[in-house]
């Protein structure tokens, strides 16, 4: 078994943990009526893409998401949550930097011995999240299945479906296609978007993502019978038709959102089995990026 393929197993008891622990983290997250700004990198940002469609959803407060070398400074906000798995990466230490002192920051970090200790004021540790694989699965799912509970949104049906989509078997033809787009609406968006990163990271996969209504204003016109399209979430009216009517598969999101990424996290791995891939050590990837020469 690979390290990614025994991270991603051990999500349903990641989540479990992680929600428990939300109360006890409240005091360092963000409240009900701050502006707050999520940052991250990768699958950080597509998380934080989730937690601000999530935030903003339950009323709680206005919510941007950002890549972190893409914050606008000049924007005001009550506080900043970084997530960053390896606590080391540039463009989030560089961003806690310039933001020290100014605004509020916390930080949600698996590893409690790297520089984003100092860098943030404030730091929720999921070690036991950690990885050793490049390709992010657990930390992910865990950072936002904790801010999901301290929203008032996370239940035990999501653990349950990520059970469920470990232990199911894959759409039959799905592994075969050479195409595969992701499609999600409101907080599913980070989801579409962090589940076509792990099939490029994982199996060098053609892959794409949109908010689902956006498909048919031109992306749709690459679906063919080799293509697969997966849907995270309630799909709009007539979609699934209009999609099956090209000749291609299909894929509809039964389950809870967090849990359909768990699928599309074993499809990657699948494929890139099948093409004769090791998903541990993805082409060009580093764990952490780590820009030298970067400014302080």
């Amino acid at each position: 078994m690979t390290h990614v393929e025994d991270e991603l197993t051990s999500q349903p008891e990641c989540w479990t943990r992680a929600a428990a622990e939300a109360e006890g983290h409240r005091g360092v997250l963000p409240e009900p009526g701050e502006r707050v700004a999520i940052v991250g990198c990768g699958t950080s940002y597509f998380m934080a893409q989730s937690v601000a469609a999530l935030r903003e959803g339950a009323g709680q407060g206005e919510t941007d998401a950002f890549a972190a070398s893409e914050f606008p400074q000049g924007r005001p906000y009550d506080r900043i949550v970084a997530l960053t798995r390896s606590g080391t990466t540039t463009e989030v230490l560089h961003l806690l930097g310039q933001l020290k002192g100014r605004i509020r920051t916390t930080a949600i970090t698996a590893d409690p011995h790297t520089p984003v200790m100092a860098a943030a004021d404030d730091v929720v540790v999921l070690d036991y999240a950690d990885e050793r694989s490049v390709v992010q699965t657990r930390f992910a799912t865990t950072a936002l299945t904790l801010l999901r509970a301290h929203l008032g949104r996370h239940t035990q049906a999501a653990v349950t479906d990520a059970r469920t989509a470990l232990a199911d078997p894959l759409p039959q033809g799905l592994v075969d296609c050479t195409q595969f787009t992701f499609l999600g609406r409101g907080w599913t968006v980070g989801l579409a978007n962090e589940a076509g990163l792990k099939m490029r990271e994982a199996s060098l996969s053609w892959t794409e993502a949109y908010p689902a209504m956006e498909y048919r204003h031109g992306p749709i016109s690459i679906t063919t019978r080799s293509t697969a399209t997966w849907m995270f979430g309630e799909a709009p009216e007539g979609l699934a038709e209009q999609v099956r009517g090209t000749g291609a598969l299909w894929v509809d999101g039964v389950l809870d959102p967090l849990a359909e990424l768990v699928r599309a996290q074993r499809l990657a791995v699948a494929v890139a089995a099948a093409r004769g891939l090791d998903p541990d050590r993805p082409r060009h990837l580093t764990r952490s990026v780590i820009l030298a020469g970067a400014q302080e």
